[in-house]
């Protein structure tokens, strides 16, 4: 059951609405717009609550009445409308999970192999081919933004957008190392290795959003499009890589036809990373708020993947699990997504 506190939210619905009728308040428009959002959003959650609430108490007056008087097929009609209340709230419980104003955006995802040569590069390949499958079973739309291809097989690193109602919310959850232990198939004596590859994910830049970047703060490179990248990547020589002194993050995109769109690009990824680390710094001051022993380790390792000597993937955050390896590399992870979203319910 997920805690739902429905005073503090009608308390930030109450709020905005005097914003609203404060002098200026159009001034900042993107603001304003984003506060409006906001206020409809928690709206709809109390109206779903309200609905949900008034569904179940008629349920639970149905079943005095039967325990008064039974009918069949008053019993059986009463059995059919709390399977339809469930699936209802299970659609709530996923709303509820994912009402975080950035929990709507994108997502830019980036994978890197660990160390293992050959083996953690096609690993990072098969995870790529994993969230591409995830993203069409939702009818999301991946955009590779930059790809480098190993020597031998797989990737070398790989960043990509996910486009699609309430993305980045699903995804976040992805973040870490993931690993992988099956007999290698580049490995003549047939032996069981382990391998690791990291996923980075990030909230899309939103022009809603202000993220500053001072031009001394920042070096920008352009050099040709790296890696065959196929049918991935324009075969380009306008590939342009950002460094951002402050905090060393680097972004590369050669995905654009032209220097000046791949600049744009890799500067809307750099925004993207930083308003990331703005969000993780706001949650941990949250948590130090309220006194929470709460580390967020995003280098951690958070699933491993079993081929052999048996099947199993499982989530050490949540401990959820699941035998059906290929099921999973297929693309189906929303129950590992679920899992975990409802972990963090506080």
């Amino acid at each position: 059951m997920i805690h739902f506190d429905l005073a503090s939210r009608q308390n930030r619905i109450d709020e905005i609405d005097r914003l609203q009728l404060a002098d200026g308040f159009w001034n900042d428009t993107r603001k304003a717009q984003a506060l409006i959002q906001e206020a409809n959003s928690q709206k709809e959650l109390i109206r779903n609550f309200n609905k949900l609430t008034k569904e179940m108490n008629d349920i639970s007056d149905s079943l005095d009445m039967l325990k008064e008087e039974f009918d069949e097929d008053m019993f059986a009609l009463v059995e059919s409308e709390f399977t339809d209340v469930m699936k209802e709230y299970e659609d709530f419980e996923i709303q509820v999970l994912l009402s975080h104003p950035y929990d709507q955006y994108n997502a830019i995802l980036e994978l890197h192999p660990g160390a293992g040569g050959t083996e953690s590069m096609d690993w990072a390949m098969m995870l790529y081919r994993m969230y591409s499958r995830y993203a069409a079973n939702k009818g999301y739309k991946v955009t590779v933004l930059d790809w480098l291809d190993g020597e031998e097989a797989g990737v070398k690193s790989v960043t990509f957008k996910v486009e699609g109602p309430l993305a980045y919310g699903y995804l976040k959850g992805e973040r870490g190392v993931h690993r992988l232990v099956r007999i290698s198939p580049f490995d003549a004596s047939g032996r069981r290795h382990t391998s690791f590859a990291s996923l980075d994910v990030a909230p899309e830049f939103n022009d809603d959003i202000q993220i500053d970047i001072r031009p001394e703060d920042i070096e920008i490179e352009t050099h040709r499009a790296s890696g065959a990248g196929g049918q991935h990547i324009n075969k380009t020589d306008s590939a342009v890589r950002i460094i951002h002194k402050p905090t060393g993050i680097v972004t590369t995109c050669q995905s654009e036809r032209s220097q000046i769109q791949n600049k744009e690009q890799a500067l809307n990824m750099l925004k993207s990373k930083l308003y990331q680390r703005y969000i993780e710094e706001q949650e941990s001051r949250m948590a130090a708020i309220k006194g929470e022993q709460k580390s967020i380790e995003w280098g951690s390792q958070i699933r491993s993947y079993v081929f052999c000597p048996y099947t199993m993937v499982k989530d050490h955050r949540t401990n959820y699990e699941e035998g059906n390896v290929d099921k999973v590399m297929n693309g189906e992870i929303d129950n590992f997504i679920y899992a975990y979203l409802k972990s963090q319910i506080r």
